[in-house]
């Protein structure tokens, strides 16, 4: 079982940038892959950035060239920086686990709040 808990998120003007990070414990934090999820009001829950276990990523379409996901094996965080921020960026941001040997397993961070002002 691993635990996860986001920081970084706040409110920040068009354009600008925020760093969120995902903290984990408990567990083999380097054999979980480790997608960020975000949330907006009155929208779908969107799929925003993945890495895998062996360091694969993929980005949604709305953030390529904008976000970059990383993580830190020897510190158990993934962190997602994101540049050129744009209001429909606004959301909750949650960190989303899977263990490699169990992908029918899921964790869930608490979330954190971002919100771009135009």
């Amino acid at each position: 079982q691993v635990q996860l808990v986001e920081s970084g998120g706040g409110l920040v003007q068009a354009g600008g940038s925020l760093r969120l990070s995902c903290a984990a414990s408990g567990s083999i934090f380097s054999a979980y892959g480790i997608d960020w999820y975000r949330q907006a009001p009155g929208k779908q829950q969107e799929l925003v950035s993945s890495i895998s276990s062996g360091g694969s990523i993929t980005y949604a379409d709305s953030v390529k060239g904008r976000f970059t996901i990383l993580r830190d094996n020897a510190k158990s965080v993934v962190y997602l920086q994101m540049n050129s921020l744009k209001p429909e960026d606004t959301a909750v941001y949650y960190c989303h686990a899977v263990p490699r040997w169990d992908a029918s397993r899921e964790f869930w961070g608490q979330g954190t709040q971002v919100t771009v002002s135009s």
